[in-house]
């Protein structure tokens, strides 16, 4: 975790973060299956949040506790858009629950409802393609403006 990383997470707040970890865990459910491939990446996203696996397991016990929360930075709203999606599409298998889910995050996280659709393609093809949520980020950037 780079220092401006660091920075990011100071300005949003454990709350934001804790409220990503549950939104992970809600779409890597969706589909009936919490696979050990969706638990591996969960673990390697909250590592880079600063959040650890006892954190993350209480989370996991306890996700009621945990208010949902849209990051007030753009870049940090994407990229935890980005994680969703890439959890979402983890095991090749986009479940129809998967997408309706990914679809309403998006949503919430105030993404024009009319550019989602093409937003999270391009968004899966670009993780396909291994390019990480920055130069996804540039990308897709006429599309989120």
């Amino acid at each position: 975790m780079n220092f401006s990383e660091i920075l990011n997470l100071f300005k949003q707040g454990k709350g934001t973060v804790k409220s990503h970890m549950k939104n992970l865990i809600e779409m890597a459910a969706a589909d009936g299956n919490f696979i050990d491939l969706e638990f591996d990446l969960l673990k390697s996203i909250a590592k880079q949040n600063g959040i650890s696996e006892g954190q993350l397991k209480d989370i996991r016990k306890n996700p009621s506790g945990i208010k949902f929360e849209v990051p007030k930075d753009e870049t940090e709203r994407f990229k935890q858009l980005y994680d969703l999606v890439q959890m979402m599409s983890i095991d090749n298998d986009v479940h129809p629950e998967e997408a309706k889910l990914c679809n309403l995050f998006a949503i919430r996280f105030g993404y024009q409802r009319d550019r989602i659709k093409d937003l999270l393609e391009i968004i899966r093809a670009n993780i396909k393609n291994g390019q990480n949520a920055t130069e996804t980020m540039k990308r897709v950037s006429l599309l989120i403006s």
